[in-house]
């Protein structure tokens, strides 16, 4: 497979290499030179295939340098976990993606991006560096723990992260870093940005991300949606995504596997008061703004760089764009306000992040003949500082979160661009 830049189409390279570097030497990001629908039989007959089998179909097109029999390793690996289909109330459904190793929906593509740096294994050691919005820190540090000839480098903004989500990206240490930044998640972005053009440190150390801005982050990312289809077409209705959305890579792979033939006609990008692209589908105006801190903080991103990914997907046609992607925008008040009533009339603890999931189904107004599914993307345990004034009960704490819980932060603290470039060259 062949993958171009989004910068320039004639800037080319294969699956490997754009994992390797992450980004193109031009800033653009890598978009797959050909789509090839599956056949129909395959969405016809889904519910006969494992998740192990969904997923490989999905993927194999995207990925060479890897032979079939190490893929469908990976991917089993990869998969590891439950990705469970809970109904709320008449006619829409959860997505649970907090079942893995983070209790985050970044861990699929996270721990494949590792295994596949993996089979890749060069002479020379590599750095991933990654921002983190919230959960990519923890899903990042967790699948390439330990793993040889990989250096992770993580940034974060102060303050504006969940302990929990804070302990996850801070406490392994061994060959895991993390670069606390006075500033937002965009600056975080934009620092990892500039790193990959600057020859000086590019000259001494090969550079690649993790954050869905990398192809093997963001493209396994449509496994879950698949899995969904399969397991409620059996309702023999039409099916509506909403994806609670920030950098926008996650919506951005199921959106793919609506061009892979998944029969999916509506996604609802559910947005916190970061909306940029609610905004442009109101006005065909794009225009990112500063980011504005919200109890939804994965979303936190005031320029999402998987849209142009999206655009590209409808070949920048904003008319067709706009018959299949919605979006809506919520306030921290009415995302609070959800998550009581969900917990107190459905029994249903969701995330600030699913909950906004779900008031995008309830905006949307689903028809008789659809239904809908929010995409419940971290656990609640998360935001418990959120969470607990609002529903005043314990909750009881998974294993995978208190394992880490007393464990001592170890970060380094930077304010500016030259900071991280310094640590980069001479770590």
């Amino acid at each position: 497979m062949i993958f171009y830049s989004l910068k320039n189409s004639k800037n080319k390279t294969d699956f490997k290499n754009a994992v390797i570097q992450g980004i193109a030497d031009d800033r653009g990001l890598y978009f797959p030179d050909k789509i090839t629908p599956l056949k129909k039989e395959f969405w016809n007959t889904i519910e006969q295939l494992s998740n192990e089998e969904i997923a490989f179909e999905l993927i194999k097109q995207f990925v060479d340098h890897i032979n079939d029999k190490h893929l469908k390793k990976i991917i089993n690996e990869t998969l590891s976990f439950k990705f469970p289909v809970v109904q709320i109330e008449n006619g829409i459904f959860a997505l649970e993606l907090f079942h893995g190793p983070t209790m985050a929906f970044k861990d699929v593509g996270a721990g494949f991006m590792a295994r596949c740096l993996q089979e890749f294994q060069t002479e020379n050691k590599i750095t991933v560096l990654v921002a983190t919005s919230g959960d990519t820190g923890g899903a990042v540090a967790n699948g390439f723990y330990k793993v040889k000839g990989v250096d992770v480098v993580i940034l974060y903004p102060k303050g504006k992260v969940s302990e929990i989500q804070e302990k996850q990206l801070t406490t392994l240490g061994e060959n895991i870093t993390a670069l606390e930044v006075n500033g937002t998640f965009d600056d975080c972005q934009e620092m990892v940005k500039s790193a990959f053009l600057d020859t000086e440190i590019t000259n001494k150390i090969q550079l690649t991300s993790a954050n869905s801005i990398n192809v093997a982050r963001w493209l396994p990312q449509m496994f879950y949606f698949a899995f969904a289809y399969k397991e409620l077409k059996k309702h023999q209705k039409e099916i509506v995504f909403s994806v609670p959305s920030g950098n926008f890579g996650n919506i951005c792979a199921g959106m793919l596997a609506q061009k892979l033939g998944m029969p999916i006609k509506t996604f609802i990008a559910a947005t916190n008061e970061n909306n940029v692209v609610t905004r442009y589908l109101e006005t065909e105006t794009y225009q990112p703004k500063p980011t504005i801190p919200t109890i939804s903080n994965a979303m936190d991103v005031g320029n999402p760089s998987n849209f142009i990914r999206i655009q590209e997907l409808y070949n920048n046609d904003f008319t067709s764009l706009k018959k299949h992607l919605k979006s809506f925008t919520f306030s921290d008040n009415e995302t609070k306000e959800t998550i009581k009533k969900l917990y107190q009339e459905n029994n249903y603890l969701a995330d600030p992040h699913g909950a906004i999931g779900y008031l995008g189904l309830k905006k949307f107004n689903l028809s008789n003949n659809q239904i809908g599914v929010f995409l419940e993307t971290a656990h609640p345990i998360k935001f418990l500082d959120v969470i607990y004034p609002l529903i005043n009960e314990e909750i009881t704490i998974p294993k995978q979160i208190e394992k880490v819980l007393n464990k001592e932060k170890k970060s380094i603290e930077i304010n500016q661009y030259n900071e991280l470039k310094k640590f980069l060259i001479f770590k």
